[in-house]
């Protein structure tokens, strides 16, 4: 929540900047929209103020597919091995091709700076909300003084104006003292309330108009309006454009209410309605009720509502073409940003993922994982085919751990740190609690057994800038290396999603990189597992220990075989025993189930 703090700052650049190009489109059409048009407007900020809590992402979707697929059999489960019980598999123990070590850190701790933000952020909300519960007592006060209308003049006025509107429900109407002009209040009881004032210097014409105008506002469900406007002043309290938009807002609702009493009025009314707030002008105060809409507002709106009622003319067929037209643009200009509010203020932890053209297979292999959190990810490049085991977990980006070295390694010989031909890099005498760092290595060697520092060193020399421009390059993850420079990829800011994992593979199988062709082989020959007449088999594992627990495991990479190549990635997650060798044998159960993979293929 911290973190949302930041991002939700940065939303509100991009918001105030989309309020800004939404006053000067309503400015440049402004004689092409009609007043309820420039007023309907704003619903698309209001929807745009919600976007950044409400991320884009389908999030049930996955579920429903995966309960779907549940009642049909699994793609596994036809296979001749038993579930889980692929026949001599032992990676855990077999160190001559893949080693699991791990360094664990520690558990970083959540930005000051956002709780600061965020308790700033809560304390404004709160002020905000006792604002808004005093003026509602002050509602609630009023209504228990209001007595219902008993003046007959007014009454039958007022039974006249509801079928004049074609209202066929009854809205309350009472008299009070306690207010300067009239108002509509309640959702789901609305009640018209008039000053006494008004009722004692009763002119038929002047209070028929201004009951039309409560009136329209019940038409046109203002009430609703009102809630939404007074929770995005709630939420967004810090925001000064936020609250210019929203007092545009209302003004811009009081004109559209006058026009659609314009509409009903014969032209030789018009005046008549203009003097109607001219003569109540000094009276007509701002509403102090922030869930009430009425007739009152300042002189500036007040001169901003005659001038609209001495230029209206009934909209020819040309004009409403004109403005329908005009907010059609509008609407999709605004709603173009929507997707970048949201970018922002989703904290980054999914993978946006446009699977709708991909051919998905959605597929049950809970078994496998048991007491483990995760995913398994299978793409068939022959078929262009994917098997899937929980959606959700399959777009969750998660630390890469030792994985990323496939790409770090790649880096490096792109600037010739290393090269294919000589990869050497001398160890520096410093003591690692694994034997095998404890010397000079290779790519081969260190990628075998993961070594840290050897990676840590072509980082030292790649610097941070270079470093940060290939993963932007290649699109890696969240692309985040904001994280301590020698942890980065460690249970720190680079995190990826077992989906995009794959995506990366396949680019790297086929060198859509665009990278030199003998870096991309000789990183290739380094995280080759097997080789021989059935296939290649690539793979990486990955273990994110943290406080001395393992609580991310990764087994990625893909096989090539005389007429395919298939991609895969495996994640699990715990508090602990989540390791890359766990995930390891949970990936060749399944690929042996599937009869892509077997333990005899690698000669065991």
């Amino acid at each position: 929540m911290a973190n949302f703090m930041i991002r939700f700052l940065i939303c509100n650049i991009f918001i105030s900047g989309i309020i800004g190009i939404l006053l000067i489109a309503k400015r440049i059409f402004k004689n092409s929209l009609s007043s309820r048009m420039q007023y309907n407007l704003w619903f698309l900020l209001l929807g745009l103020l919600a976007v950044p809590f409400i991320p884009f992402r389908l999030i049930g979707l996955p579920q429903i597919f995966s309960w779907l697929v549940s009642l049909r059999s699994s793609p596994a489960s036809s296979a001749t091995t038993s579930i889980g019980e692929a026949e001599g598999i032992n990676l855990a123990g077999n160190t001559d091709w893949m080693n699991d070590f791990a360094l664990s850190v520690n558990s970083e701790t959540p930005s000051i700076a956002g709780y600061i933000l965020l308790g700033i952020w809560i304390v404004g909300i709160i002020t905000i909300i006792i604002l808004v519960i005093k003026s509602s007592f002050r509602l609630r006060t009023l209504k228990k003084s209001a007595r219902p209308l008993q003046t007959p003049e007014v009454r039958r006025l007022y039974h006249r104006c509801l079928v004049e509107m074609g209202i066929h429900r009854y809205i309350s109407i009472y008299s009070t003292a306690f207010l300067k002009s009239p108002i509509i209040v309640g959702l789901l009881k609305p009640c018209i309330y008039l000053p006494i004032y008004l009722i004692s210097d009763y002119n038929e014409s002047d209070m028929r108009y201004m009951l039309l105008h409560e009136l329209q506002h019940y038409k046109h469900k203002d009430a609703i309006a009102s809630y939404l406007m007074n929770l995005a002043r709630v939420i967004y309290w810090f925001n000064p454009l936020v609250w210019y938009a929203l007092k545009e807002m209302r003004n811009d609702r009081e004109v559209a209410c006058d026009t659609s009493v314009l509409k009903m009025l014969e032209e030789d009314d018009y005046e008549d309605y203009g003097n109607t707030l001219i003569n109540f002008a000094e009276k007509i105060s701002l509403n102090p009720f922030p869930f009430a809409t009425g007739l009152g507002g300042n002189m500036e709106q007040m001169k901003r509502r005659i001038i609209n009622i001495a230029s209206y003319e009934k909209p020819t067929f040309i004009k409403r073409l004109k403005g329908m037209t005009a907010f059609a643009l509008i609407a999709v200009l605004l709603l173009v940003f929507a997707p970048f509010i949201s970018t922002y203020a989703a904290d980054g932890s999914h993978y946006q993922w446009d699977s709708s053209s991909e051919n998905i297979s959605y597929v049950d292999l809970s078994t496998y994982f048991e007491d483990y959190e995760g995913s398994f990810v299978l793409y068939d490049l022959e078929n262009d085919a994917w098997s899937i085991h929980d959606m959700e977990h399959a777009t969750l980006r998660v630390a890469p751990n030792s994985t990323y070295k496939i790409y770090d390694a790649l880096f490096g010989l792109e600037e010739d740190i290393i090269t294919w031909e000589n990869s050497f890099i001398a160890w520096n005498g410093e003591t690692y609690p694994f034997e095998a760092w404890n010397a000079d290595q290779t790519l081969q060697s260190a990628m075998n057994s993961s070594v840290n520092w050897y990676f840590e060193s072509i980082d030292e020399q790649l610097g941070a800038v270079n470093i940060s421009n290939y993963i932007e390059e290649i699109g890696y993850g969240n692309e985040n290396i904001s994280g301590d420079f020698s942890t980065y990829w460690m249970e720190s800011s680079l995190k990826i999603s077992p989906i995009e994992q794959i995506e990366l593979l396949t680019q790297l199988q086929n060198n859509s990189f665009g990278f030199a062709p003998e870096n991309i082989n000789a990183v290739k020959d380094a995280i080759c597992l097997s080789s021989s007449d059935v296939g290649t088999f690539y793979g990486k594992t990955g273990t994110g220990r943290v406080d001395g627990q393992d609580v991310n495991g990764w087994f990625i990479g893909y096989i090539e075989t005389a007429d395919n190549t298939y991609f895969f990635a495996t994640n699990i997650v715990a508090d602990s025993n989540a390791t890359g060798s766990n995930a390891t044998e949970i990936t060749m159960s399944i690929l042996s189930d599937m009869n892509i993979w077997t333990s005899h293929n690698f000669g065991m």
